[in-house]
């Protein structure tokens, strides 16, 4: 049995490891809700390498997402049942994934449910999509993956923030944080999806510069949804995700693939100095 020191010490490590960019911002907050960001990344990260793997069929995706959404709904989490619906495959997947029950064990009490809750609708949502060959056709399709996968991260954190210090967001400004990072993603990474995945998140008849203007228009919300912030802490850990994401938006339309490491380095000491 890991005791909890211990296992706070291997969920930073994992989250670490599994994304700098993440992890530094996480480090803003402070300690309860720093947890519960922690844990919710790390659960959200778990589910994430399922819909990703390159070896595992869409059916499989399917299956294993639907019985995982199914055991978050009900709480307590059943991690021996998760074990065990993951046994056939479990050779093939990291250590964040395998370990979604210790995520939840380390993330505070009272907001386990809003992570369990979350975690499970995404879930459900990749689930969907993966059956869906992640076919997007249209606007609402693209507005319907990128909320399961991004938005409804804002909506979980926007849950956290009231809870931990009482602060109140919009819900509609919360989906377009998550989208607004979610679309510059979907630009920056759109060779590499097509290439390794076969998946082109653009819809029919879209160009790349339909797709920087959905960016840019969520970005916009993403921008109103800052307003609503008045704890620091949290402030500062919205505020370095969202610089980055227009730093890189605006490297894009330049022609530019990324930022370098001395632009996001840069970044962060401006996000703090604010």
């Amino acid at each position: 049995m890991v005791n909890d020191k211990q296992l706070n010490k291997e969920a930073m490590q994992v989250l670490k490891d599994t994304s700098r960019t993440f992890y530094i911002p996480i480090t803003f907050l402070q300690k309860d809700v720093k947890q519960a960001v922690a844990a919710a990344y790390l659960a959200m990260r778990a589910i994430d390498e399922i819909e990703d793997h390159e070896k595992l069929t869409n059916d499989v995706k399917y299956d294993v997402l639907m019985e995982v959404s199914q055991l978050l709904a009900h709480q307590p989490f059943d991690a021996t049942q998760y074990q065990s619906c993951l046994q056939s495959y479990s050779a093939l997947l990291p250590e964040v994934t395998l370990r979604l029950g210790d995520w939840l064990t380390f993330c505070p009490a009272e907001a386990r449910p809003i992570i369990s809750r979350a975690t499970a609708e995404m879930a459900t949502g990749m689930a969907k999509w993966a059956q869906r060959d992640w076919q997007i056709d249209t606007k609402e399709d693209l507005d319907d993956y990128t909320y399961y996968v991004a938005g409804l991260v804002g909506v979980m954190l926007s849950e956290l923030w009231e809870w931990s210090a009482g602060v109140k967001t919009d819900r509609d400004l919360a989906i377009g944080y998550g989208r607004g990072l979610q679309a510059v993603n979907i630009l920056r990474n759109a060779d590499e999806d097509l290439d390794e995945r076969g998946v082109n998140f653009m819809p029919t008849n879209w160009t790349r510069d339909d797709l920087f203007s959905y960016a840019d228009d969520n970005l916009a919300k993403a921008d109103l949804y800052m307003k609503d912030i008045n704890k620091r802490s949290i402030l500062l850990f919205c505020r370095l995700p969202l610089a980055l994401a227009h730093k890189t938006l605006k490297a894009m339309k330049s022609g530019r693939e990324k930022i370098s490491r001395e632009e996001v380095e840069q970044t962060v000491q401006e996000v703090q100095q604010d």
